[in-house]
């Protein structure tokens, strides 16, 4: 029988694409969590007619699994609501960034799906983010502090005691603005000076005790050039970027929730939207004038353990030579876990398991995992491969015997088609898959016993070869010939069947077998004295040479397959070729983490 074409998995864009705006709408309709609620609620208010969200990385770093349900959540509720999201690099900070990081995060956001409204940096609104400063400081809100960054920790005080107003609060609005010109015009070294909201000493949010709003840093900015001395922080930057861009909703992790007062501080005190003279910088870039007052919305991260998420520590592993860089399979970036085999669809799902919340909790690695096995098995095409391989040769068969037989590529999917598979009298199986001395249960093969060879027939164990070692290097059987397919015996029954690659036509392949690359819940739970990196998993990787049929071979970079019995095996993103097959572990068939812990 001539083999079915096998029917290609069907792309995300492809999928999301097909899903078409009605069923868009049947989606959003059916997700109940507070944000979405929030967004209905306006909507139907007839507080905002359209939706407009953001994603706002800083390009510091590679963009990891967490970043992933922001990634959903910003562009999945915008899609959802027939909106629009920006993309915005975070590019405030010189130093830190690099084009590197830009190109990745790029590539990770289309890589999930999803595409944005507009590409924007906050670098693009440096000039309105300057006016709206001599905005403050004309209205008394903003001033220059001489401080230094000991003495502004020694003025803000504590938890349970109030700060201190700086010395230099008072100053008047002209010197302040002669000083904040200055600062900008290059006068004063890093540190010298910072311009900073003035807001209230003694409350009882950290974050409002008159917060630095701009500091000195004299680096040349990779986009805006060397025409700035000045950078804005944070939650300055943050919100007015969002209020130039219209965002309506703004939607961001926990740790911000005690920001949102100095949010909304700056949204308000600059109101862009009642400003439009502050939005001038943009006329001259062709930059549309969207202004709005944003509202600020936060959600839990996405904990995950047996895992850390830290820039700074991710950093320190690759530093250190402990990771094969941040695109490791091991990595919980999104480059790494693309390379080890994840899906964008598995990791939608797992947005979607975890659902949208304001209570932090810590989710199971093994929920990730189940994610991935549940698309793969949908979308994986099936191959036998043998992972760690034992000789075994078919004595009733004559020697350099070939046939072809006939496989399905997806055992519950008859429109993924068949495939040949070549039969011969020499065969590889997997090593556990023999034992001279079985152990209670054992079902497989065994001295005198028999097994099933997945669809070829039943074989029979008459002979144990080994080295002078003492160890097994080949097993000799002989095929009961009337369980062949179609004979009358083929469905004899038998307890084990085992799968097989055929020596003659295997392909030698490096198997990248990858797992969790820590071995502790908790690896940042320092209470034993240890540090993460004293958690790492030793068996987090293995590497070893096994056998694929030709159909697995061929494969092109990032195709996925079932490897039957064994696990989900993606083609390695970067080594894998035709002539020199390499395949990365994705995930096991089961969990076998559960009661490590």
């Amino acid at each position: 029988m001539s083999a079915t074409p096998e029917r290609p998995a069907p792309s995300a864009a492809t999928a999301d694409t097909a899903t078409g705006a009605h069923v868009a709408e049947k989606l959003a309709a059916e997700k109940k969590d507070f944000i979405r609620q929030i967004v209905r609620d306006d909507l139907a208010s007839g507080k905002h007619d359209a939706i407009r969200t953001r994603f706002p990385p800083e390009p510091n770093g590679y963009l990891h699994i967490g970043h992933a349900k922001a990634i959903c959540l910003d562009f999945g509720i915008a899609r959802e609501f027939g909106g629009v999201c920006n993309l915005r690099f975070d590019d405030t900070n010189p130093v830190k960034e690099d084009p590197e990081y830009v190109r990745a995060i790029q590539e990770d956001v289309r890589w999930l799906g999803f595409e944005w409204n507009a590409l924007r940096h906050s670098s693009d609104y440096f000039e309105v983010y300057y006016l709206a400063a001599e905005k403050l400081i004309r209205q008394g809100d903003a001033f220059v502090c001489d401080l230094t960054p000991e003495q502004v920790r020694e003025y803000r005080g504590t938890l349970t005691e109030p700060g201190r107003n700086s010395p230099y609060r008072e100053r008047s609005v002209e010197e302040n603005l002669d000083l904040f010109r200055r600062m900008r015009a290059g006068e004063f070294p890093d540190g010298a000076r910072t311009l900073r909201a003035k807001i209230d000493m003694a409350s009882g949010n950290m974050n409002l005790r008159d917060p630095a709003l701009y500091r000195i840093k004299h680096v040349p900015h990779p986009i805006a050039g060397a025409g700035w001395c000045i950078y804005p922080m944070y939650d300055f930057a943050h919100s007015l970027g969002d209020a130039v861009e219209g965002i309506t909703h703004s939607l961001c992790t926990l740790e911000f929730e005690d920001h949102r007062p100095l949010y909304d501080w700056c949204v308000e005190k600059v109101d862009l939207a009642g400003n439009p003279d502050l939005l001038e910088p943009l006329t001259r870039k062709g930059l549309p004038l969207e202004a709005a007052r944003p509202r600020q919305i936060e959600f839990s991260r996405a904990n995950i353990n047996y895992t850390v998420m830290s820039k700074r520590k991710l950093a320190a592993l690759v530093q250190a030579g402990l990771v094969d860089g941040w695109d490791d399979p091991r990595m919980p970036t999104l480059q790494g876990i693309r390379r080890r085999g994840y899906t964008p669809a598995s990791l939608r799902l797992f947005v979607e398991r975890l659902g949208i919340s304001k209570q932090n909790s810590v989710i199971d690695y093994s929920v990730l995992e189940g994610c991935l096995r549940e698309d793969l098995d949908a979308v994986a095409p099936r191959r036998m491969a043998v992972i760690e391989p034992l000789k075994l040769t078919i004595t009733n068969l004559p020697e350099g015997h070939e046939e072809s037989l006939t496989f399905p590529n997806h055992p519950k999917d008859d429109a993924f088609g068949e495939r040949p598979v070549p039969f011969s009298n020499v065969l590889w199986i997997e090593r556990e898959d023999f034992a001279e001395v079985p152990p209670k249960g054992f079902k497989r093969l065994i001295p005198g016993g028999e097994v099933r060879l997945r669809g070829a027939g039943i074989v029979r164990c008459d002979e144990v070869v080994k080295n002078d070692a003492g160890e097994v290097v080949e097993l000799r059987g002989t095929l009961d010939p009337e369980s062949r397919p179609g004979m009358e015996g083929a469905n004899r029954k038998i307890k084990g069947t085992i799968h097989w690659v055929s020596a003659a036509h295997a392909v030698a392949t490096e198997v990248r077998l990858y797992d969790r690359l820590f071995d502790v819940p908790d690896p940042d739970d320092d209470t034993d004295g240890k540090t993460y990196q004293d958690h790492l998993n030793p068996d987090s990787r293995r590497v070893v040479t096994g056998y694929v049929e030709p159909a697995a071979a061929g494969a092109a970079p990032e195709q996925a397959f079932q490897f039957e019995r064994s696990g989900y095996f993606v083609a390695d993103r970067y080594d894998h070729a035709a002539g020199r097959p390499v395949f990365n572990r994705a995930v096991t068939l089961r969990d076998t983490w559960t009661g490590k812990a």
